[in-house]
């Protein structure tokens, strides 16, 4: 069983990740009503997804980053099993047209849920950075595996043979996670500063009450017979 961490009431950083006590100046209230849709365009409050439960809300780049399809190809790794046995939600938001989940679930395999914001006003609105800024001491994502030079080759040619081609949101938000819930509390948040800079998957599962460590890695197993 995985240790279980008091709940991070803070922003962490990558050059600053420690367990405190310390109230998270997240103006959820300002966010509440902007409008959100699932990939059947079907509209919803924001405020829905964190009303009556705590959720993991995790915010992605746009559907063409390498980073963020690697990121959620993690993410999709997560047994449904462990949110309902912690009662929390996981929840995906992008910036793009709802048309593009579909395409973007199967690419990933991602099977929880996910929304869209396109005119991007819960970005805007929680102060979600613009621009990328990278630092000697940035721990690069767990969970990104392709280098540079060959994600952003492969997010290109996912533009060119896309049936419709567009960049599938505003190539320079940056992304973030927030626990939140029931209601306006707010437990956690963590805004992106670079594509890179993603919060640990288990880290946030933990912080949010899940008892499951899970093995993100790309090596082998090795089973002893």
């Amino acid at each position: 069983m995985a240790e279980v961490f008091s709940p991070i009431t803070r922003q962490v950083t990558k050059e600053n990740r420690e367990i405190g006590t310390y109230s998270v100046d997240i103006p959820l209230e300002d966010v509440e009503d902007c409008i959100i849709y699932d990939r059947h365009g079907v509209s919803i409050p924001f405020k829905k997804l964190h009303q009556d439960r705590k959720s993991v809300i995790i915010f992605v780049r746009n559907f063409l980053c390498y980073s963020c399809k690697e990121y959620v190809e993690d993410l999709s790794k997560i047994p449904k099993e462990a949110l309902e046995d912690a009662d929390i939600r996981l929840v995906v938001i992008g910036q793009s047209a709802h048309h593009h989940i579909e395409p973007f679930c199967s690419l990933t395999g991602y099977p929880h849920e996910m929304y869209v914001d396109p005119e991007r006003c819960i970005y805007q609105k929680l102060g979600m950075k613009r621009e990328e800024r990278f630092t000697d001491s940035a721990h690069p994502s767990p969970h990104v595996k392709s280098g540079m030079f060959m994600g952003q080759m492969k997010s290109i040619w996912r533009a060119m043979t896309s049936p419709v081609f567009d960049f599938q949101g505003d190539l320079h938000q940056q992304g973030g996670a927030i626990i939140a819930g029931p209601g306006p509390q707010v437990h956690f948040s963590h805004f992106d500063t670079n594509r890179l800079d993603h919060m640990p998957i288990n880290w946030l599962l933990q912080l949010a009450g899940v008892q499951q460590t899970l093995d993100f890695s790309d090596k082998p197993k090795i089973i002893h017979v």
